[in-house]
């Protein structure tokens, strides 16, 4: 038995950029269909869906949560999802497991950048998409100039359908616009209200409201647009029909207001849910793929075979892994088998669970649109696809940003040194965004993520949940050195120790090559003056010598080498002599063909608003950036400019500090180009200083 029937069923995502009430208005919403006792608050504490430590400690979600409700003949499943751009993977992965969007709009900041990403993300798959103007109890709150903004950064047709009674202090209640009736409202978080008569100083204004409203949804049929146009008064059934048919057309944005945290305004919401948002047998399923190309298709049905997507993976090291899966189409009950496509693997899946918060409560029997958890699936990872046929068709694979930001990670012991990687392993089954790497140049552990909290939050939980604990630091630059002129020199080695001799001699011409080329090597001998079983030796002892150039003994790159003259001897000459003259013979070149260092420049695009461009953009030329344009994209400019990696290690962290959070970048590696001299000079001190310490 299911908890709740395909058809009566929303599945809801809960996005907007941090700070903007998601987390207070899912409380909200759980508090008034008394699926939690108490209203919880994220300043407090005691919020049932940030419950994570690291959440507590921040006061702002970190991870996804789920949770469900029932109100009235419907059935809820919401996904409470993090609003800072570090933990965009967990955005993502959770558009796929909901058909219905809701937008938390701050009433005073309004519609910041990473609102407006989410928003493209969401059109993007097909989400319907709502929203709730948020905090209109606070100081400066302006629900009109929300209603602006929506228009003209999401480029999309408000509709507004409650309407504010005062604003800031004196923010009472709503005003219902297709109903025409006012609640007004308790202050104390319980939700109570009572209706009365819609105050008269806001009469006009709701009848200029509740006409434009009415053309609106008119406009969705064309039935209903030509009745409106006679002058017939549309009736309630048809305006709901209207609502609901261009809520699943993106014809516009509902919009709702109110005061999550004192929960004010949010009833209505949930009665639209209930009555307008899609439910799962409405949503068609994406087309399943093989290698081949073929398709093939599910219905969003009970009697089709089961599929589901694995859309989030939770590791603990003592109750182990958690997947948590959309079921797409299909039934599963407790005790089954299922074929995961991605991996060709079968998996045994026992206890089926739904996640409210972090209590897990059993459920007999899932169908499409349920979410729910599976412990312990041996192979499965985020992103699989989950199928009761043994078919080898997959699901699209998300598409996620790549990190813009790496730090150097030192175990603090050498027992942490053999369990961090298995341990970043599990970190990075739960964020695929998250990356662990060695930097073979280097030397060092580098973690990537997309900021510094991301990268942060990852030590956090690598210490709280596996014991592990590594200091973090800024990576070191990966220079690269190269040459500036020609030489030609030679190599030999030649050494006798009784019997057997080692003998090996080439001359080799080393000149620089185009910026980007690498490394070309040329055999040119002729006459047989080193054997051509010898030349293979000779170019390996130029590579391995090409590892360490001489200013900071980072890698040579752009180097064209070739091998003209030379002798050998017939009894002492060997692959490894030849090896060695040819390492000798190149590193003397180096001495004398003008090296340079070499620096990472990085492509870098920064949205920000337009008030910060002096700002960021002075910041930016400190950097050695060359800004190479600008594009304006509402409030916000997008500017794009290239800058040595150098100076941009802990750009994150300075961005956030000069736009108040409000900005974003992506970055990009672009080229290498020779460091300043001055700069340079100072690199190579520091390297040898360093290598002196050792």
């Amino acid at each position: 038995m299911r908890k709740f029937r395909t058809e009566n069923l929303r599945d809801v995502i809960i996005m907007s950029h941090s700070g903007s009430g998601k987390t207070s208005l899912g409380e909200a919403m759980l508090y008034n269909a008394k699926a939690t006792t108490r209203l919880g608050k994220v300043l407090e504490g005691n919020s049932v869906l940030d419950f994570e430590p690291e959440e507590i400690k921040r006061q702002s979600s970190i991870f996804s949560a789920l949770h469900n409700f029932k109100w009235k003949n419907a059935g809820v499943i919401m996904l409470d999802t993090p609003g800072d751009t570090n933990f965009t993977s967990e955005v993502i992965l959770g558009l796929k497991s909901a058909d219905n969007a809701l937008f938390v709009i701050d009433a005073v900041d309004s519609i910041k950048p990473y609102t407006e990403n989410l928003w493209r993300m969401a059109v993007s798959e097909g989400l319907t998409r709502t929203c709730f103007v948020n905090k209109m109890d606070r100081e400066r709150a302006n629900f009109d100039q929300v209603l602006s903004d929506i228009s003209e950064i999401l480029e999309t047709k408000p509709l507004p359908l409650t309407l504010p009674i005062g604003a800031e202090d004196s923010f009472s209640g709503v005003v219902d616009v297709l109903k025409k009736k006012a609640y007004l409202y308790e202050k104390d978080g319980s939700g109570s209200f009572k209706e009365a008569p819609v105050p008269q100083d806001m009469q006009a204004t709701l009848e200029e409201v509740y006409g434009k409203v009415v053309e609106d949804l008119a406009e969705v049929d064309d039935a209903l647009i030509e009745k409106y146009l006679e002058g017939g008064d549309l009736s309630s059934a048809e305006l709901e029909n209207a609502l609901v048919e261009g809520l699943a057309r993106g014809l516009f944005l509902p919009v709702f207001c109110g005061s999550a945290l004192l929960n004010m305004g949010v009833q209505p919401l949930m009665d639209f849910m209930v009555t307008s948002f899609i439910s799962p047998d409405r949503r068609p399923i994406p087309p399943l793929k093989n290698e081949k190309g073929e398709t093939k298709e599910y219905k969003p049905s009970e009697d089709q075979p089961f599929s589901g997507y694995v859309f989030k993976t939770m590791s603990d090291p003592y109750t182990g892994t958690l997947s948590i899966i959309r079921c797409l189409s299909g039934t599963l009950n407790p005790d089954s088998t299922v074929y995961n496509s991605k991996r060709d693997v079968k998996e045994r899946v026992g206890s089926l669970f739904m996640l409210e918060g972090k209590a897990q409560k059993p459920l007999e029997q899932v169908g499409p649109g349920d979410i729910f958890a599976v412990a312990k699936l041996k192979e499965t990872k985020t992103g699989d696809t989950l199928l009761s046929e043994n078919i080898p068709f997959t699901l699209p694979a998300p598409v996620f940003p790549e990190p813009i930001m790496n730090m150097a990670v030192t175990p603090k012991t050498k027992a942490d040194v053999d369990k961090i990687m298995p341990a970043f392993q599990k970190i990075m089954d739960e964020d695929p965004i998250l990356k662990v790497f060695r930097d073979d140049q280097t030397g060092e552990f580098i973690l990537s993520g997309l900021g510094q909290l991301h990268i942060e939050i990852a030590v956090d939980r690598l210490k709280r949940r596996f014991g592990v604990e590594v200091d973090l630091k800024t990576p070191k630059v990966p220079y690269k050195e190269t040459i500036t002129a020609m030489a030609e020199v030679q190599g030999k080695h030649k050494k006798q120790t009784g019997g057997h001799g080692q003998y090996g001699d080439c001359w080799l011409r080393v000149e620089p090559l185009e910026r980007g080329k690498g490394f070309e090597f040329v055999n040119a001998i002729v006459g047989g003056v080193i054997p051509k079983q010898y030349i293979p030796a000779i170019e390996k002892g130029v590579l391995e010598a090409m590892q360490s150039g001489p200013l900071t003994g980072n890698p040579v790159v752009d180097v064209k080498v070739t091998v003209y003259f030379g002798s050998y001897h017939e009894v002492d000459s060997s692959e490894m002599a030849f090896k060695i003259a040819g390492s000798l013979a190149f590193k003397k070149a180096m001495e004398v063909c003008k090296p340079i260092l070499l620096e990472p420049i990085m492509n870098l695009t920064v949205t920000i608003p337009e008030e910060c461009m002096g700002d960021v953009m002075g910041d930016l030329n400190s950097r050695r950036a060359k800004i190479e344009g600008m594009t304006a994209r509402g409030k916000y400019q997008e500017l794009k400019a290239q800058v040595p990696l150098a100076e941009v290690l802990t750009y994150a962290a300075n961005l956030t500090s000069i736009t108040s959070g409000r900005g974003t970048f992506t970055m990009s590696f672009s080229h290498l180009d020779p460091v300043p001299y001055n700069l340079q000079e100072k690199i190579i001190e520091e390297a040898k200083a360093a290598r002196d310490g050792k």
